[in-house]
């Protein structure tokens, strides 16, 4: 039993070697403006944004969406549950659907068709549950740019930076960083420990395949015990660790690398944050 958690790949591109919060922030505005646009042309964009970055990622697109199974699921019952309707009587044929502005969108405009009694379809409900289904996709595509090419490391870093004002009203903000990327890194560590203590069970003669619902449950508890008790203690060793190299002596912490964004970071910071303004104005 072998478990990937790691989400990072390796890479090159411009968008690996830009900054953490500048794709932070990209990825909000470009959330924002993907509910702010109400337009079929202007979810079109949007998808080609997305397109641009991850061809500049240099990350092949089956990457980004060979392991959304569970955002299709979510689509498809976008798709269904405003597709459909009880009552086709009540849908105005022609009508534009709620939320996309004036424009019906594909088959907006055809009349609803009754399959079985008052049960039928909504062309006009389908156009926006496809709609919605799209924003919902390049939504989750969007974020996977920024988690596959951008280490925890620097996902931390960036967090600390978002939070460096609040040290003016004493918030902690180098602990607070320092337990989320403690976290980040402690998730490999939960996922080998699992496997390695499944596996162990599993040489001796424990079964999770076989029996009842009950017999399955009680196997997993020979591996839950054992893994609880190791991560304990890792966690005491790390906190013995984290004392005798003096953590928290220092009021302030240094940084290895410096924190400041570079002039290109900074145009391309600008760049995105006035092309998604443009598109969620204009569409």
């Amino acid at each position: 039993m072998r478990i990937n958690v790691s989400s990072y790949i390796p890479g090159t591109s411009v968008v690996h070697a830009c900054d953490a919060r500048v794709k932070i922030v990209l990825l909000a505005a470009y959330s924002v403006t993907l509910f702010l646009v109400d337009t079929w042309a202007g979810l079109v964009l949007c998808a080609a944004l997305f397109a641009s970055a991850a061809a500049s990622s240099g990350i092949p697109l089956r990457r980004f969406f060979a392991l959304l199974v569970p955002v299709y699921v979510l689509a498809a019952f976008a798709v269904v549950f405003n597709g459909f309707a009880f009552d086709v009587g009540q849908a105005a044929p022609g009508a534009p659907p709620p939320l996309l502005g004036h424009e019906p969108g594909p088959f907006g405009s055809l009349p609803p068709v009754a399959l079985v009694g008052s049960f039928g379809l909504v062309p006009a409900g389908l156009a926006r549950g496809c709609f919605f289904a799209a924003r919902i996709v390049l939504l989750v595509t969007a974020s996977l740019v920024v988690t596959y090419t951008t280490t925890s490391t620097a996902l931390t870093d960036a967090l600390s930076g978002f939070l460096r004002p609040l040290r003016r009203l004493r918030v902690p903000v180098d602990d607070i960083a320092m337990v989320f990327s403690l976290a980040l890194r402690f998730i490999p560590v939960t996922a080998e420990e699992l496997g390695r203590v499944h596996d162990a069970q599993q040489a001796r003669g424990a079964s999770f395949s076989e029996g009842g619902l009950w017999e399955r449950l009680r196997a997993w508890q020979t591996v839950l015990i054992p893994l609880f008790v190791g991560l304990f203690r890792r966690a005491d060793a790390l906190a013995v660790a984290m004392d005798a190299r003096c953590y928290g002596a220092e009021p302030r912490r240094t940084s290895l690398h410096d924190r400041r964004l570079a002039g290109p970071s900074l145009a391309v910071l600008a760049a995105g944050l006035a092309l998604c303004a443009a598109v969620a104005v204009a569409l």
